[in-house]
């Protein structure tokens, strides 16, 4: 028998059993024993012929809904949706819920499972009825809650996702602050494109008083104020990622030496980026020093102090940068066997990925901060060591 088939085996021999041990004993005159042994045994051929599917259908008609045989049910929907078909753990579900003898707690239950096929086939507004039902009722609050941000999130509804991510905080004790923020941070971006940028610094303000540690929102507190000419209110935001996050170090040294330009104050951008070099070291703090020794004393001078942070933090790109350096007081052979190994270290840098996530190792070139792959906020971040900053 196919092993694909072996968790689905189990469960039909349980609902056989299930059925055999309460079947045989009819609830009425008109109930025959006989038709339900012809039909228990069709199930069984259908089972040993390699057909579940046929004998799934077969012993759920045999399996009465009562309290001892609910838990059976959903957890044949649940086997169902999980093998992609959602279709037939709608249908049990549903018959679950239309059986009057269900108390409210297993009515609530199987509701939750009916949304929860319903999210799964992308049925987003059947889904959000039922799980929004399931709050209501009392029961199952933090399954639902849980489900009901996924549909929030896929249909960008960022209020309605504060809402349900700050009652499921609460029901669940489950911390949800820099979630809630990313919502906001979302809202800003909605209502600077629509409202102006006057609203959309009030949910960045929000943002930060929600998650004091929210990087995006002082990145984005520092581009708009960059836009418009206020350097110094730039600054500030682009300087506090060092506080909430030092990872984010990389995110911050381009736009800040355009801030510093514009105010003419290159001493005071130099001076940050020595202090950040020794309370946090970072490749791109290396790499930005290099470019700005190289300008003052040449290459000679930035290549020796590339080679010197090298020894400390090795990384590709900085030998890379090492390389690049090297070639400019190089001749002949020498430079040609740089330009060679230079190639190299571009090709690996251009294979390489440059943020990961720590919750499921997701990696790209493009700082998300919603997990592609997970869907968690905040998990992705630039890659340190060998391979990174």
């Amino acid at each position: 028998m196919n092993l694909i088939y072996l968790p689905l085996v189990l469960l039909i021999a349980l609902l056989a059993w299930f059925a055999g041990r309460i079947g045989f004993t009819p609830k009425s005159q008109g109930q025959s024993k006989n038709n339900f042994s012809k039909d228990y045994l069709v199930g069984l051929n259908y089972l040993l012929s390699e057909q579940p599917d046929k004998a799934v259908d077969i012993f759920i008609k045999l399996l009465e809904v009562d309290s001892e045989t609910v838990e059976t049910h959903l957890a044949l929907g649940h086997l169902f949706r999980k093998r992609g078909e959602v279709e037939r753990a709608i249908r049990i579900h549903q018959n679950l819920i239309a059986r009057p003898q269900l108390t409210k707690k297993q009515r609530t239950q199987a509701t939750l499972a009916l949304g929860q096929d319903y999210l799964s086939a992308g049925v987003l507004d059947r889904a959000e009825r039922l799980l929004l039902d399931v709050v209501d009722s009392g029961d199952f609050q933090a399954p639902a809650l849980s489900m009901l941000l996924d549909i929030y999130q896929q249909e960008k509804e960022w209020e309605k996702a504060i809402q349900s991510a700050e009652k499921y905080q609460q029901i669940a004790n489950h911390p949800m602050h820099s979630a809630i923020a990313h919502y906001n941070c979302e809202l800003a971006l909605e209502a600077r494109r629509k409202l102006g940028s006057e609203q959309a610094l009030r949910y960045l303000k929000r943002a930060i008083s929600i998650d004091k540690d929210c990087v995006r929102a002082s990145l984005l507190q520092g581009e708009w104020e960059a836009e418009q000419g206020e350097y110094k209110q730039a600054i500030k935001y682009f300087r506090r990622v060092v506080e909430q996050n030092p990872a984010f170090i990389s995110e911050i040294i381009k736009p800040l030496a355009n801030c510093y330009e514009k105010l003419g104050q290159p001493e005071e951008y130099l001076q940050f980026l020595h202090r950040c070099l020794d309370n946090t070291p970072r490749l791109s703090l290396v790499l930005a020093l290099s470019e700005r020794i190289q300008q003052e004393k040449g290459a000679s001078a930035a290549a020796e102090f590339v080679a010197e942070q090298l020894y400390t933090r090795p990384s590709i790109y900085g030998l890379s940068r090492l390389i690049e350096l090297q070639k400019q007081f190089s001749e002949g052979a020498a430079k040609y066997n740089l330009q060679l190994l230079f190639n190299v270290t571009q090709q690996l840098i251009m294979q390489k990925p440059v943020y990961r996530c720590d919750s499921c190792g997701y990696a790209g070139k493009v700082l998300h901060w919603q997990c592609p792959s997970c869907r968690r906020w905040t998990t992705i971040k630039p890659i340190q060591g060998l391979e990174g900053d």
